[in-house]
Parts: C-alpha cells; structure tokens; sequence
C-alpha cells in the first residue's frame, strides 16, 4: 500500500463527517477507495454516494449490474476491485461461468439477454471507447435509456475505483491470492 490510510481519529472534521456518512449508509462500511479519496473529503464524499446509488439503486439487480463491475475491474487488472465485486456476483446469483469467462477475457454464454447487452455495452466501452449505433440501438431496446445510462455510470465509477485501488496499490485480505494475471 502506497499511502497511509487514516483511522477515524486521525480524520480531520471534513474526513470524519464523510466516513461516518459512508458507514451509516447501505454498505454498513467505508468502501475501501474512499479511504485513499479521503485526502480529498469533498470528492470522497460525492463519489461515495454515487458509488452507493450505482451498487444498491440501478434498475439492474446485483446478477446484472455485477457483470459492468466485474468488467471493468477486468478490463484495469483491480484486484482488489475483481476480489470483492466476484464474491457479490456470487451472492447475487451470477452463474460462476460467467464470472470464470469474464476472467479469461473470454466471451460468457447467457441466457439473459439483458446480461449479454450489459457485457457487450461495457467490453465495448472500454475496449472501442464508445458504443456504436446498432448496439446502441439494442441496449435502448433491452434496458432502456436508463439502463444504457446506468451501464455507462458502473463501467466509469468503477474505472475510478481500479484507479484508485491500482495506483495505490491495495492488497487483497491477508491469505487471498488473485484470481487475476
């Protein structure tokens, strides 16, 4: 780990208000890039409440919103992002196929339209920068404006988190090896 990560008794006033705010919400807990966006209180404070909005209130249950996650985290290497967002596609029912695809950089076999156009919208995002027309116009179909908003808000927020866990270098728990090459 590159940087020193406060405890809440080392937190300046702008630090504590926004850790007490992110462990008094959904999560239960401080998500770990915000102890690394503390050092600046104000961004921490609006990434982690769209951080919340985007794991806990798309139109997407965890199954689908998950494969945006996972994605991404594959698409920057974050392992620490792929070890905590694999455990909550488990939990959230994704079939660990999928996740085992996702890995590999290979293609995963759904049976959910609406899981295949989440990977395609987010691969394509990251991988050509953008979406093109028909694949567009298939998202819209499928999930919606909203839902083709809401792809484009996962893959980016969590691209900030892989920045932020790669560039500091979070470690994975004690006894947790990556799944990731």
């Amino acid at each position: 780990m590159r940087l020193k990560l406060l405890s809440p008794g080392e937190m300046n006033e702008d630090q504590k208000q926004t850790y007490d705010e992110s462990i008094a919400g959904k999560r239960g807990a401080p998500p770990a890039p915000m102890m690394a966006w503390l050092n600046s209180p104000e961004m921490a404070r609006h990434a982690t409440r769209l951080g919340g909005m985007l794991r806990f209130d798309t139109t997407f249950p965890a199954k689908l919103s998950e494969i945006a996650i996972l994605v991404t985290a594959r698409h920057w290497t974050s392992h620490y992002e792929w070890f905590a967002h694999k455990r909550l596609a488990l939990k959230g029912g994704m079939d660990p196929k999928i996740i085992d695809a996702i890995r590999d950089r290979r293609t995963p076999e759904f049976d959910d339209p609406k899981g295949k156009i989440i990977y395609e919208v987010s691969k394509s995002l990251h991988e050509g920068h953008g979406v093109s027309k028909p694949l567009y116009d298939e998202a819209v179909r499928l999930v919606g404006e909203r839902g083709i908003t809401e792809i484009i808000g996962l893959c980016g927020y969590y691209t900030m988190v892989s920045m932020t866990l790669n560039t500091f270098e979070f470690g994975l728990p004690e006894g947790e090896v990556s799944d990731l090459a």
